[in-house]
């Protein structure tokens, strides 16, 4: 097939995520990892950065992402975290890098041409530092840096002269969590875990219609609920009041979590959040990175995350990001029939197509020819491919130049007549999280999965999905759905509804305004579940709808729950 240009994407971002660099980090398996990620647009393109990753990227179209290479140590400063949880702004015609230290006189880096690597320090030692700071710089031209990281303190904020890029007085306290009143700040996967306090880190603030949106992450970075709150100010330090639900949340599906990122605004000035997705298989500290569309509605700050994981438009014009950019492509092969070439210990074929980017398969070897195969159940039309990659006897620390993956996609009506779909046994990029969208939609049944080449360690794949429409019903409507909410605690509700037997996920949304219930939550293979993440003292309204290979379901009535 001829190529032709990409118009949509997929979470996680398929970008060439640096492996840990810190040995004991990865006692339980090498593995990549990245997190806090913040992107900003400087003279027309996007500019990525995060945590530990030996350099950063560039992309003209948020799809095709370009690594530079590049140390922001200074000779002295014999540490691991070169680059963690960095502040990125643009003043002006410049831009400005600082990552998190304290007391290390780490320098502010400054470059009116990131693109060809050109840097420089506007200040050799900001010896205030911060954790996970962020700079903001207002439209009256006044510039103030963010940050915090700590499950005791609160969020700091404090002015700089923007000259000289020094603090004015004295750090301020901005927000400290309150998981007493709302729940989706509680420690824990299932927001119920009492050992530990939440923490409150990843700063970030965004003004918009003369308000002030100074965004956090919480409550852990290694829980499915890992989210962005908000809290919106008239003035750039504060006070501030907490919106009730968080912002970015993304606790079902396959990649799960949407904590500690940043809000930019895409060359069309449509806003967008970029945030981290949760492994946390090998080392608490295993994520990745996703985009979600983003916005105001009104004064109210929302993330869209529904079907995050699933093909979206990117970016090409003005947008009402209040519409959903998803394509509509559904998920062909969950938990459908799999074959593969051999198996590696207990890590089975089914795992490639359950869902959860925690679990994976693993061949037997890494050797050219190992493969795995996905029947549809029925011939579908195939419109986009995710090829997910697990790393399984990896062996590399640190960020890599010179890895790289190749195969091939074969595909069949019927089983036993092949044809090549996609070619890729002569890329030399490092692609660990494929997504292809075929130039024309096909009719099919079987796909096939080739190994060529593995950038590291044995051929596995944590998630093998295909993407398009299949030939049945779309689900039937979901009947009977309850909410129950207790006295007992307020922040919490069990909710239940009746099965549909043609459904095998469902969206549940909800929200303290039943015209504003922006926040998702994917359920696979379920009929009820637990959600403890409410504010206390509000009303909230929740409404669900079923998910199947053909499409969604009309969405319920919304129920009031007070």
């Amino acid at each position: 097939m001829q190529a032709q240009q990409q118009t949509t994407y997929c979470n996680p971002v398929n970008i060439d995520y640096g492996f840990t660099p810190i040995p004991n980090f990865s006692e339980w398996g090498r593995h990549r990892a990245t997190a806090d990620p913040v992107i900003v647009t400087y003279k027309g393109d996007y500019y990525l950065f995060s945590t530990n990753q030996w350099g950063y990227w560039w992309s003209g179209d948020m799809l095709h992402w370009t690594f530079i290479a590049r140390h922001f140590l200074k000779p002295q400063h014999k540490v691991y975290d070169d680059l963690c949880a960095p502040a990125v702004c643009v003043v002006g015609d410049t831009m400005l890098v600082f990552g998190s230290t304290y007391g290390r006189d780490f320098p502010i880096w400054m470059s009116t041409n990131p693109k060809a690597n050109e840097w420089s320090e506007a200040v050799p030692a900001f010896d205030m530092g911060g954790w996970d700071p962020a700079f903001f710089l207002d439209d009256d031209g006044r510039f103030y840096m963010y940050n915090g990281s700590s499950n005791t303190y609160p969020l700091y904020g404090i002015e700089l002269n923007r000259k000289t890029l020094q603090p004015m007085g004295y750090r301020k306290e901005m927000y400290l969590l309150e998981p007493e009143q709302y729940g989706w700040q509680r420690f824990g996967e299932y927001m119920d875990n009492t050992f530990l306090d939440p923490f409150i880190e990843g700063a970030w603030m965004t003004k918009h219609n003369n308000k002030y949106y100074l965004q956090y992450g919480a409550p852990g970075t290694e829980f499915s609920g890992y989210a962005d709150g908000v809290v919106v100010g008239d003035t750039p330090l504060g006070p501030f009041t907490p919106q009730s639900d968080p912002l970015s949340f993304k606790p079902g599906g396959f990649a799960r979590g949407a904590g500690h990122g940043a809000t930019f605004q895409d060359k069309w000035n449509n806003y967008w959040h970029v945030s981290t997705i949760v492994l946390s298989v090998k080392n608490n500290f295993e994520r990745r990175i996703g985009i979600w569309p983003a916005g105001f509605d009104g004064d109210l700050m929302y993330c869209n995350t529904v079907f995050g994981d699933y093909p979206h438009y990117l970016p090409n014009g003005p947008a009402d990001h209040l519409k959903s950019r998803f394509t509509g492509w559904m998920l062909l092969n969950y938990k459908k029939p799999v074959q593969v070439s051999s198996t590696f210990g207990s890590y089975n074929a089914n795992n490639a197509v359950d869902e959860n980017i925690k679990t994976y398969w693993s061949a037997a070897s890494a050797a050219p020819g190992e493969w795995i195969q996905t029947d549809l159940g029925a011939q579908c039309t195939v419109r986009a491919i995710q090829i997910n990659y697990a790393d399984q006897d990896a062996g590399l620390l640190g960020k890599q130049t010179d890895i790289y993956h190749q195969y091939k996609i074969y595909h069949s009506a019927d089983g036993r007549k092949w044809e090549l779909l996609v070619d890729k046994s002569n890329n030399k990029t490092d692609v660990p999280h494929d997504y292809v969208e075929l130039p024309q939609p096909v009719r099919t049944r079987y796909l096939k999965l080739e190994n060529v080449h593995m950038a590291a360690g044995k051929f596995a794949i944590s998630g093998l999905r295909v993407f398009g429409l299949g030939a049945g019903d779309k689900p039937d409507a979901v009947k009977q759905f309850f909410v129950l909410r207790t006295r007992h605690d307020k922040r919490s509700a069990w909710l239940k509804w009746s099965p549909v037997d043609n459904a095998f996920a469902y969206n549940i949304y909800f929200g303290t305004d039943p015209e504003k219930m922006h926040n998702c939550i994917m359920v696979h293979d379920a009929n009820d579940y637990y959600y403890k993440g409410m504010e206390k003292d509000r009303t909230y309204y929740f409404s669900i709808e079923a998910i199947n290979e053909n499409g969604v379901s009309m969405r319920g009535e919304v129920v009031k729950v007070e």
